[in-house]
């Protein structure tokens, strides 16, 4: 193996990434708290405590600081903030106000996210995203996030992947409530619809409070590649489940690219990973070169100005020196892309910790490892590599 110089551009955010419901625990007021303690869900185990790092995120943020992370995306969780229609907690926007202020502390940037996934018990109640006055509620929210974000935040990111909320819509219509699977069923055209209309109402929200704020939002790319004759199918596969929603960023000051695999695409829609390929924890196929393709896929649909951040990608594995393997794929994909005059301007691996994903604590994404009775935090190798990169300024590439 062989070392560059990593051709990141000024001021490039090098961090990890996490989500509130994932890390924080007890949400009791989310929507998510009621699916996991529901039968006849797909829900393996519910959340509980996660990573108790609704008191623990001082350690966390000590960690990737001495890892030399840069910077550190987390996510304000919308239920405890408005945990009753209207009324807003003090005491929650001090908390992530806290947050903020700790992460600069630690010389970490934060990148805030005011939505990850998980709405309040009463939005739902409501009918969700689609429910009359559901974009005005939202923009509301986002208003009243002005004490967390309104100074040292350079970046937020209104509502992380929208296109999973449509297809998990989609899914709750026909009955499935769980974590959808890569390749993604069909989304839910009304509540594509509504999360737009959300998404444009916060990104004025959050320049109102603050025009100097980088406003955006994140993808879920799921690199869909044509077998041969099966592009036209494959375009008509991808617009509904991802393009629409990058084409929605127009006007954004960027836009989140996240990839873990892809999904091949034949006459007849997406095929099965073969048998005897190598897969994740997730049994996603393991494909690092996923992030290369989405960052030039998100690219050619909104155009190379747009300022391009990978906001997540990475692996759930038991083996760390997978996790190495497949973050140098990823990287040289990265580096491959600015190369070739992409304007991506950070990367953030997903998950600064093993987490909740969504139904179970089995699937190991984490840099940095938790033990599940203690909470205590041990950085895997892994991180420590991963760290140095962004203190060396340096990217392993394979020779040849």
């Amino acid at each position: 193996m062989t070392h560059i110089q990593v051709p990141f551009p000024e001021g490039f955010l090098w961090g990890a990434s996490t989500a509130a419901h994932q890390i924080e625990g007890n949400n009791t007021n989310s929507d998510w708290w009621v699916k996991e303690h529901s039968t006849g869900t797909h829900i393996q185990e519910p959340s509980l405590d996660a990573c108790d790092s609704y008191h623990r995120w001082t350690e966390d943020m000590d960690l990737l600081a001495s890892l030399g992370f840069t910077d550190y995306r987390f996510s304000v969780e919308w239920a405890r903030v408005e945990p009753v229609e209207g009324r807003f907690s003090r005491a929650e926007l001090a908390h992530y106000r806290r947050m903020v202020e700790g992460a600069i502390a630690r010389g970490l940037r934060p990148m805030v996210t005011l939505h990850h996934f998980t709405v309040p018990q009463w939005f739902e109640a409501r009918g969700g995203w689609t429910a009359d006055g559901a974009t005005e509620l939202f923009a509301r929210y986002v208003a009243a996030c002005a004490p967390v974000i309104s100074e040292g935040v350079s970046h937020v990111c209104t509502i992380n992947e929208p296109n999973m909320i449509a297809v998990m819509a989609g899914q709750a219509k026909r009955g499935d409530i769980g974590f959808p699977p890569a390749g993604l069923p069909t989304p839910d055209d009304e509540t594509t619809e509504a999360v737009i209309a959300a998404h444009h109402a916060a990104v004025k929200e959050v320049r109102a409070i603050d025009a100097g704020i980088q406003v955006g939002w994140t993808i879920a790319n799921q690199v869909y590649q044509a077998r041969p004759g099966a592009e036209e199918v494959t375009a008509a596969y991808r617009h509904p489940r991802e393009d629409v929603f990058i084409e929605a960023a127009r006007g954004d000051d960027w836009i989140g690219v996240q990839s873990y695999t892809r999904t091949e695409i034949g006459p007849d829609g997406p095929i099965p990973t073969a048998g005897d390929v190598e897969r994740t924890l997730t049994q996603w196929e393991y494909y690092p070169a996923a992030v290369g393709h989405a960052l030039r896929h998100t690219a050619e649909v909104i155009g190379p100005e747009m300022p391009l951040i990978v906001t997540e990608n990475g692996i759930a594995t038991a083996d760390d020196t997978r996790r190495v393997a497949y973050y140098t794929g990823a990287l040289n994909e990265v580096a491959s892309a600015i190369e070739d005059g992409l304007n991506v301007q950070g990367y953030l691996a997903w998950s600064a910790l093993d987490n909740y994903e969504w139904g179970s604590f089995a699937p190991t994404f984490g840099l940095i490892a938790v033990d599940w009775e203690t909470f205590e935090r041990t950085a895997r190798p892994s991180a420590e590599w991963l760290g140095s990169l962004g203190r060396t300024r340096q990217l392993p590439r394979t020779a040849g």
